[in-house]
């Protein structure tokens, strides 16, 4: 008997995780309704240009520096090349954002969630550590982020 995990299986789960954190609540950790996408257009601009508890990010920079780690991600799993980033700067410079600029964020951060889905669709094989890894981190760094912004919510009303 082989120890080896199927491809599919892992892709298959990978999909149900997406799934969850980011579009649609199944069940498997989080409650109904609180999926990244379901909470984010819960969020005005006015609410996502708000400093958190007064000193910490915006909501808006939440996202925005969670489409940049996915597009950083997908990146790597793509070529094998992991660059060094300046995590910080999205932090540093994101405050208040428009209307169109909060619904401009959404769309980016959905367009780097579309590209890691086809990611996920093209690997036939997860062969390394490194994919492995990296489809587990991109579920479980925005579910963090997720945390976050729903423990901001809180505090906002």
């Amino acid at each position: 008997m082989s120890s080896r995990i199927q491809a599919e299986h892992f892709t298959a789960a990978i999909f149900a995780l997406l799934d969850e954190t980011f579009e649609s609540v199944q069940g498997i950790y989080l409650d109904k309704g609180t999926s990244l996408f379901e909470t984010l257009a819960t969020i005005s601009a006015q609410e996502a240009s708000i400093l958190v508890g007064g000193k910490c990010a915006t909501l808006a920079a939440q996202v925005k520096h969670i489409a940049f780690y996915l597009d950083v991600l997908e990146k790597a799993m793509r070529t094998g090349e992991f660059e060094r980033q300046d995590w910080g700067k999205i932090w540093r410079e994101t405050s208040a954002v428009t209307p169109a600029e909060w619904d401009g964020l959404q769309a980016a951060l959905r367009e780097s969630y579309s590209r890691i889905r086809a990611l996920v669709t093209e690997t036939t094989e997860w062969s390394s550590d490194e994919q492995i890894g990296g489809a587990i981190a991109v579920i479980a760094h925005t579910a963090y982020h997720l945390g976050e912004i729903r423990q901001a919510l809180c505090t906002l009303q």
